[in-house]
């Protein structure tokens, strides 16, 4: 392309990507005061949104078992609330089926503080706790120390808003 031809097309591409995305921005609302730029997940269960892994495919029962998360195989998964949960062995695996509630992280995964803050924000399964024989997964470490505060009442806070954060996540 010549330089005259690419100096009468710039314009118009530009003027037309700009359109482009003034729409997008206004019908979205990215980028709005009111509007977070990053989204949050939105699944019941907390789930890698590339491989559809609960916790990231770490062992719900290696927690209470182990005191400890461990990584689970890929050849011991067993779907279950929308997502493929691994474990490390036979054992684990039947402990979940016969029981998924018990070793199911507390509110799907999502970290109970902001729970109780009326939001939902994934917690990671390196950062966890067991209160009242319950997983709770924590977005960060101060999460977590909050929490260990007191459990009780975190969790009395974020089992209020829950229903209320429930009805903000798909199914």
């Amino acid at each position: 392309m010549t330089a005259a031809r690419r100096e009468r097309k710039s314009p118009r591409l530009g003027g037309a990507l700009a359109a482009i995305l003034g729409v997008v921005v206004s019908v979205t609302g990215f980028g709005s005061a009111s509007t977070p730029i990053c989204a949050a997940t939105t699944e019941l269960v907390v789930a890698n949104r590339f491989t559809g892994l609960a916790i990231d495919g770490f062992d719900p029962v290696a927690y209470f078992v182990d005191a400890a998360p461990r990584i689970g195989r890929a050849e011991l998964e067993v779907r279950f609330a929308g997502a493929t949960w691994r474990f490390q062995n036979e054992g684990n695996r039947a402990a979940f089926v016969a029981d998924p509630d018990v070793y199911m992280p507390r509110f799907g995964g999502y970290d109970p503080i902001v729970v109780a803050r009326g939001a939902a924000t994934s917690g990671h399964p390196k950062l966890w706790l067991i209160a009242g024989k319950r997983l709770y997964l924590f977005y960060s470490a101060e999460a977590r120390a909050v929490f260990a505060e007191n459990p009780d009442r975190v969790i009395e806070s974020a089992e209020r808003y829950w229903p209320e954060v429930l009805r903000t996540l798909s199914p």
